[in-house]
């Protein structure tokens, strides 16, 4: 058995959850249930990120005080979590008075790589992030997620020396002590890690009041970046306790928008720290609305509680687990989303179960009640190299080729002629295949698995569901 650590990226509390966040969460929580049925024991994090500009400002415009409307974002935040069946076992704010206490001790263990100087250049407040002269240039100084030209600051900040750990950080990556997937999000970490310059670590405080106080400087708040990325390991007790139990984090799950901070800046803070990188950075690209970039100006954004809502979280689950790309862009359109739901779940699975359910019922056939949990290894394979959607597909294949295996056992005439041993036997083998279906299927779908396995799992002879897995609608 071994011990895993699985993070997600904390989302800002300055808006709704998105189905960005829910592809974080859906990732990362389809790991973890595939390793706890390995055996292993999971610590798997999740929280909000509470600090910054953002965050003030779109409070003072809801007219609340800030602490106010960063607890109920919070939950909105955690409820949504819940909502999604997300197995997790940590949750982090950062406001959370341990977490400031721990940040400050890490600048404090960060100061020989930690000096000050004036800041004259770009910013852009929607991504909390300094622009650099290249940037600006190639995007014309307007922020391509954000629509808005970039700030120009001129200010004195405080910065952590990336150059410190730049080749060790280049050694990491290339020799797959970190590894960045997929592939060519690797490459473009290498690329970027070329021309990264140090980094801004603080703001004046008269710029950003909300936020962590800089040891020893009053005038200064650390910068939302160095606050967020910390609670990684001030959630599992950094730096009072030894965390080397679950430290490196097994994956860190991240959108593609992020990656440079968890792939350079980082690493930069753990190398500082004398802490291990992490063991993987999965980076998943963006979920399209009929082919564009979601965005509120356009009037495509998609609210996941909308999706969840129109066929169930098990079928939201589904989608967003087979048919967008764990590692690039993927589109979704309602259109594409009920054919998956009335031709795939209902059809393939939900209509398979009660098929096979009424078979066995009608000749009386007995559920198994000591279910197998052998995986196939060509699962165990994909699922471990964070190949979401093509294990699903894997398991698909396995859905698809048992209902041909009913067609071509024709269970029914073998009744008819009075076969009844065979019948049974040829049932036997059929829910049995169901079952190991059932069991990698879990971490993805844990209802709908745990459900066959209720059905076929049974002592006595089984029963047809009342209601089928999947109406169609």
């Amino acid at each position: 058995m071994s011990k895993v650590y699985i993070c997600t990226a904390i989302p800002y509390v300055n808006g709704n959850p998105h189905i960005g966040h829910a592809m974080d969460y859906l990732l990362s929580d389809a790991y973890a249930r595939f390793r706890r049925s390995m055996g292993d024991e999971v610590r798997f994090q999740v929280g909000t990120d509470e600090h910054g500009n953002k965050v003030y400002s779109t409070a003072q415009k809801n007219g609340l005080p800030v602490e106010e409307y960063a607890a109920q974002n919070s939950q909105k935040f955690q409820d949504f979590i819940q909502k999604l069946n997300i197995s997790y076992t940590d949750v982090i704010r950062t406001t959370d008075p341990e977490h400031v206490r721990r940040c400050q001790e890490i600048w404090t263990k960060l100061s020989p790589h930690i000096y000050a100087a004036e800041y004259d250049g770009w910013y852009c407040e929607g991504c909390e992030r300094f622009i650099t002269q290249k940037e600006y240039d190639e995007t014309g100084g307007v922020c391509p997620d954000h629509q808005k030209p970039y700030e120009r600051l001129t200010e004195k900040n405080y910065y952590l020396r990336i150059s410190d750990f730049k080749d060790e950080i280049r050694e990491q990556i290339e020799s797959g002590k970190m590894t960045i997937l997929p592939e060519f999000r690797k490459q473009e970490m290498l690329h970027l890690l070329e021309d990264t310059p140090d980094i801004s670590i603080s703001r004046p405080k008269k710029q950003l009041s909300w936020g962590v106080p800089v040891p020893g400087d009053d005038s200064q708040v650390m910068y939302v970046w160095l606050d967020a990325l910390s609670n990684y390991i001030t959630i599992l007790g950094y730096p009072d306790q030894d965390i080397s139990e679950f430290w490196p984090a097994t994956a860190q799950f991240v959108g593609k928008d992020i990656l440079r901070f968890h792939a350079i800046t980082w690493p930069a803070i753990l190398l500082g720290l004398g802490l291990p990188l992490p063991q993987n950075l999965v980076s998943h690209g963006h979920v399209l609305s009929n082919g564009q970039k979601m965005s509120k100006s356009l009037g495509n954004v998609i609210d996941p509680m909308e999706v969840v809502d129109r066929h169930g979280l098990e079928a939201f689950r589904y989608y967003f687990s087979r048919h967008i790309d764990t590692f690039v862009d993927s589109d979704f359109t309602w259109e594409k989303y009920d054919e998956a739901y009335n031709n795939e779940l209902a059809n393939d699975l939900g209509n398979l179960v009660q098929r096979l359910a009424t078979l066995c019922n009608k000749n009386e056939v007995a559920g198994i009640s000591e279910c197998q949990n052998e995986l196939d290894p060509e699962y165990v394979t994909l699922m471990s190299n964070f190949e979401f959607s093509k294990a699903f597909d894997y398991i698909w294949s396995g859905v698809r080729e048992l209902n041909k295996d009913i067609d071509q056992a024709k269970p029914w005439e073998l009744a008819k002629n009075g076969e009844i041993a065979k019948v049974q036997s040829v049932l036997k083998e059929l829910v049995a295949k169901l079952v190991r279906v059932a069991h990698l299927l879990e971490p993805f779908l844990p209802d709908t698995a745990l459900r066959i396995c209720q059905i076929f799992g049974t002592d006595g002879v089984i029963q047809r569901p009342e209601t089928p897995l999947f109406p169609k609608s």
